[in-house]
């Protein structure tokens, strides 16, 4: 008896398989003639070998649309199954200005138009500065860039880091080990990547490397290559971090650099290396620069209150 063995890479069984293993039997209803199993992360087939072709054919293209939208229902199965052609059903299609689908089918897109010159500009230049108050979804759109980048294997990893002012770059007086003492500190980075990446492969992909969460501090030395790379809360580094970080751009890189001037959280009369490398670097071929504003805030509608109210004032003062 011919066999075929599918092994899923990357992909939590329970959410291809589905409770139960209910997509399991419903391509056992489409392939009456085959013995199908499905144990661990692999999926076994026995029987005709002109069968077993067709069936690793269908089993692709749900592995395809699986992998662009994290999702797979009783429909989708039916449709892929029955169509009678890869043109019939072309699980790489998708609408409008969607970067990403995220955990459980969930869209994420470019909301607002310095959002989609935000994405336009990734498209065009290897390093973009995207500039704007908090809520604006500077981070939250680089983030599903990276993670699109990372699907489409144009890059083999994702970094994220953060200048660790807040924190305090002497963390010792901190409970517990470096990563302890510096998870808080990251957590809107970790919170966005749950959103468009299912919790085992986010754990994989933490462990093996493939996305590396790090202070600013940990890139000095290194050169990034094949990897989509975003420095957040740029406004708090200084002259020289800035100058160290931008230097570390390797061979197939992206830069994203994300950014509040009106937030500077170093001390008095210490440049910001981000408003100090918008000017020297405006005039570079390959930077872009996106500014985002109030009208780009999609948090609480009263955020943007918050914000007008706070810029009136200093408008005053200065």
């Amino acid at each position: 008896m011919n066999e075929i063995i599918i092994e899923l890479e990357q992909i939590t069984p329970k959410e291809f398989f589905g409770d139960h293993n209910v997509n399991i039997e419903l391509l056992k209803q489409y392939f009456p003639k085959l013995k199908i199993v499905a144990r661990g992360n692999k999926l076994k087939a026995f029987g005709d070998e002109e069968l077993l072709e067709e069936f690793d054919h269908r089993i692709t293209m749900l592995l395809k649309h699986f992998a662009t939208y994290n999702k797979l229902d009783e429909n989708t199965i039916e449709r892929v199954l029955t169509s009678q052609s890869s043109e019939d059903y072309n699980t790489s299609k998708e609408s409008g200005e969607v970067i990403v689908h995220g955990v459980s089918g969930r869209i994420v897109k470019a909301q607002t138009a310095n959002q989609r010159k935000l994405v336009e500009s990734m498209k065009v230049n290897d390093m973009v500065f995207a500039i704007g108050p908090a809520g604006t979804g500077k981070t939250y759109t680089g983030i599903a860039l990276a993670v699109q980048a990372l699907k489409n294997k144009s890059v083999k990893r994702i970094i994220l880091t953060r200048p660790a002012v807040e924190a305090g770059e002497n963390l010792g007086f901190l409970p517990g080990d470096l990563k302890e003492k510096l998870d808080p500190y990251m957590q809107p980075l970790y919170d966005a990547l749950r959103d468009m990446i299912a919790p085992e492969k986010l754990a994989h992909y933490l462990e093996n490397g493939t996305i590396q969460i790090a202070p600013l501090a940990f890139m000095r030395g290194r050169t990034l290559d094949n990897a989509f790379v975003i420095l957040d809360e740029g406004q708090n580094t200084t002259h020289a971090q800035m100058k160290m970080f931008l230097t570390r751009m390797g061979k197939n890189a992206k830069f994203l650099l994300t950014g509040d001037p009106g937030q500077i959280d170093l001390p008095r009369r210490t440049i910001s290396g981000l408003k100090e490398a918008l000017l020297i670097l405006k005039n570079v071929e390959g930077v872009g620069m996106v500014f985002l504003d109030d009208k780009d805030v999609i948090r609480h509608k009263l955020v943007k209150k918050v914000i007008e109210a706070y810029k009136s004032i200093e408008n005053r003062e200065s």
